[in-house]
């Protein structure tokens, strides 16, 4: 009926082969074509990778060695623009320190755990009128040897140092009977207690002793061989400053290396709040012993004083030191006054403790450690409910028969066995049944009476002159 000149196409999937079958289109065809060339890629792209790892690794490596290179580059040249050369080298440390330091010692901020009276009634706080010793000993009577006590042994003071011996003609030449008996307990006890001998060392000047012997109440620290720098007190109150002395003990090889510092005494033997006093011809060798003699024999020292406090050289003493008396002595009725140690609760713990930091040789801690044993001291951790351990860097202590014997038989343990104090400290406490007269106060109270500054360098041990 009319002519169709149009194209059929035809629209299935599938169409005839010559042989009249169908065949049928595969569209997927093409898609698995390029799927399979990808994972080609991919496949050739990880062969070259295994191929070349090695190098791979060190070019990353070396990216990061640079990096890291670069960075501390830059640290150091912002640390060159703030801290001080020392011997050529740069200290970072230190500067560091010193600006911590200096935040530190001005720094009086309101006790958490102390608690002290108010401001005005600080100003009107008085010493209080002496009372008789309530405690079981009434007088301490100090043994004072010939040096014929030291038959068989160089009596002279250099020779005394060569033999390094820990008991001298400072300390006596006391026997282990001696020490045995010192701890029974009577009304009236001979001790040794250090100075027995003229000869013994630790000379001071008149003019020091004449003003020692005038305080009633002492605060005091030591640094020898160069030790610790000197901090100010703070947080006085005026009663304070007038009934209160300060009293620094220092050797000549601290003198000379504060004066290299231009920390310099002026001509009234002072700096700052503190009078500086020079011992010469220490006694022992190990400036640590050095130290116990006016950290634990301030009685024997300060001969008219009723009060001290001792303050290691690492920290400094940051509240009114009458109020303290007041806190920690005359309110609890206690005669002694030390911190718990904030670590450990056992001496025998601690003695492990002290090898383990390599504060103490092993065999001389054994040695203290087997006597305490044979003695029958026990491994308890509380006595009468307090802390059996005692961190000794701050002493507060009213000067009684008692306090008095204390100190003295402390004192003759650490020049028998280690330097240790807080080893001894408990063992003789046990021993006088003495733990019923202390003031264990917790670490958060050291913490309010002291800014803890660290030791800054190393003492130097006593040199020889031969």
């Amino acid at each position: 009926m009319f002519n169709n000149n149009s194209v059929s196409i035809p629209i299935s999937d599938h169409e005839s082969d010559e042989h009249g079958g169908v065949r049928v289109h595969t569209r997927r065809k093409r898609k698995k074509v390029v799927h399979r060339g990808s994972q080609d890629f991919r496949e050739k792209v990880l062969r070259k990778l295994l191929r070349h790892w090695i190098l791979i690794i060190i070019l990353v490596a070396s990216a990061l060695l640079v990096f890291e290179a670069f960075t501390i580059a830059r640290k150091s040249d912002s640390t060159k623009l703030r801290t001080p050369k020392i011997n050529g080298r740069i200290n970072s440390q230190l500067a560091l320190g010193k600006e911590r330091q200096h935040h530190n010692l001005n720094r009086l901020d309101p006790p958490r755990c102390l608690k002290l009276l108010p401001v005005e009634e600080l100003e009107h706080l008085d010493i209080p009128v002496e009372e008789e010793s309530g405690g079981p000993v009434n007088q301490v009577l100090y043994v004072s040897e010939s040096e014929s006590s030291f038959v068989g042994r160089n009596a002279t003071f250099s020779l005394q140092h060569m033999e390094l011996a820990r008991f001298n003609l400072f300390t006596g030449n006391q026997t282990l009977e001696q020490r045995d008996t010192s701890f029974e307990i009577k009304e009236s006890m001979m001790v040794h207690c250090g100075f027995y001998n003229l000869n013994g060392g630790f000379k001071i000047s008149d003019e020091d002793k004449s003003y020692m012997q005038a305080c009633k109440v002492v605060v005091s620290t030591c640094a020898f061989g160069g030790g610790d720098d000197l901090y100010q007190p703070i947080g006085i109150s005026e009663a304070s400053l007038k009934k209160v002395c300060y009293v620094a003990f220092w050797d000549e090889i601290t003198l000379r290396a504060q004066e290299l510092a231009d920390h310099r005494i002026g001509e009234n033997g002072f700096i700052g709040k503190w009078r500086v006093v020079i011992v010469r011809d220490l006694p022992f060798v190990d400036q640590r012993l050095n130290g116990k003699i006016p950290k634990m024999l301030s009685h024997r020292l300060f001969p008219q004083a009723k009060y001290s406090i001792w303050v290691d050289s690492k920290s400094q003493f940051r509240r009114d030191p009458l109020g303290v008396l007041e806190a920690l002595l005359w309110r609890p009725h206690s005669v002694f006054a030390i911190s718990e140690h904030g670590a450990r609760s056992s001496v025998y713990d601690e003695a492990k403790a002290v090898v383990k930091k390599n504060k103490a040789k092993p065999e001389e801690v054994e040695v203290q450690l087997n006597q305490y044993r044979r003695d029958g001291f026990p491994e308890d951790k509380r006595f009468i409910g307090k802390k059996a351990l005692c961190e000794a860097s701050v002493l507060v202590r009213k000067h009684t028969p008692l306090t008095n014997l204390l100190m003295c038989l402390w004192f003759n343990e650490v020049v028998r066995f280690t330097s240790r104090d807080q080893l001894s400290l408990p063992y003789v406490l046990w021993r006088l049944n003495a733990f019923k007269y202390i003031n264990a106060f917790p670490v958060c109270t050291r913490k309010d009476l002291v800014n803890s500054m660290g030791h800054i360098r190393k003492a130097k041990p006593l040199q020889l002159q031969i």
